[in-house]
């Protein structure tokens, strides 16, 4: 079995985490050893709070997991016991804050430092306030899990908080077809939920944004933010490439990058970052297709934008080629897609 260090160096996620959906596991009737086995993971790891898990091994184990306790829905149930305390500094950090907003720009600012492969974003949009998730892993069939608990771990703490008043006129958007089990969602998301959607996103009434928190505390929250911010710093040593190079290619000021920006960004070469693009079993444009083809369908299904307008943002100087390119990607052309 494959073992890792803290300081394993494509770390995505604190060994806390698998523990949890370990014993989760366990209470299904899921024969332990043998699940660890086939996660390349050792139990020693698991009990570590110091530890962290791979990217190989933090998907191992939610893959055989769900498939062992044949439980599709297993991400809700496993979102509801990430409660505020499993989330360490970052947690201590939003709710010492003075208000919900000023919480969630502390949750946007250190989201990173407890799951390196998701992006969370915290926007106002009209008279809505936004919470948006990207994975980067480029998981697919695990991403209802992926959104299922993180989505519910951040409701069950508003419940606790404010109970249902935020989003009893709030929605939820899921960019994953309705699943069978649906129905569950009502017990978490206390939330209109839509299915299909170019995103995934939470939002709710603005007004809430300066709802005082009971815990404020301008001394408690220095303390975590110191922690953070040391986390922040031995995470950029250790994450892995890939996440690093969709983070640059998802940001959404200005344009694409190239793969030469972006190795000028990495302080390495194209060649460096190429070879260790590689050595994960990927490249600069498997990654940008990836990016390309997310930031395509939500602005064909968000925007009023032109498809030569939505094939220059996204760095195609010949629109017939975005055509092509999507056509691959969905076995449609850009315009039936949008009908």
């Amino acid at each position: 079995m494959k073992a890792i260090s803290s300081l394993a160096k494509d770390a995505i996620v604190f060994a806390t985490y698998g523990e949890i959906l370990f014993e989760l596991a366990l209470e299904k009737g899921v024969d332990g050893d043998l699940l660890l086995e086939r996660s390349g993971i050792r139990e020693s790891v698991l009990r570590n709070p110091d530890a962290m898990l791979s990217n190989e091994q933090f998907v191992a184990l939610v893959r055989h997991t769900l498939e062992m306790t044949a439980t599709p829905s297993l991400g809700l149930s496993y979102g509801a016991r990430l409660t505020f305390t499993t989330h360490g500094s970052m947690a201590q950090a939003a709710i010492s804050s003075e208000s919900l907003g000023k919480a969630l720009v502390m949750l946007e600012k250190y989201y990173r430092i407890r799951f390196a492969f998701i992006e969370w974003k915290f926007f106002t949009e009209g008279d809505e306030a936004v919470l948006q998730l990207d994975e980067n892993l480029g998981l697919e069939d695990l991403t209802p899990f992926v959104v299922e608990c993180l989505f519910v771990a951040l409701m069950m703490v508003n419940f606790l908080l404010f109970g249902t008043k935020l989003m009893r006129t709030g929605r939820c958007l899921l960019s994953y077809p309705r699943p069978d089990y649906a129905d569950e969602y009502d017990t978490y998301f206390h939330a209109s939920v839509e299915f299909d959607q170019p995103v995934n996103q939470l939002r709710f009434d603005k007004q809430f944004l300066d709802l005082p928190l009971a815990l404020s505390n301008p001394v408690a929250q220095r303390v975590a933010e110191k922690d953070c911010e040391a986390q922040l710093r031995s995470l950029a040593q250790h994450e892995t490439i890939v996440i690093k190079v969709k983070r640059m290619l998802q940001s959404e000021q200005g344009p694409i990058p190239s793969m030469e920006d972006v190795a000028d960004m990495l302080h390495m070469t194209s060649r460096t970052l190429r070879r260790q693009l590689q050595s994960f079993d990927t490249s600069f444009q498997d990654i940008l297709n990836e990016v390309r083809k997310k930031r395509a369908l939500a602005m064909l299904r968000a925007t009023d934008k032109s498809v030569d307008d939505i094939a220059h943002a996204l760095g195609y100087s010949d629109p017939s080629n975005f055509g092509r390119a999507f056509r691959k990607w969905t076995g449609k052309s850009p315009s039936d897609f949008r009908v």
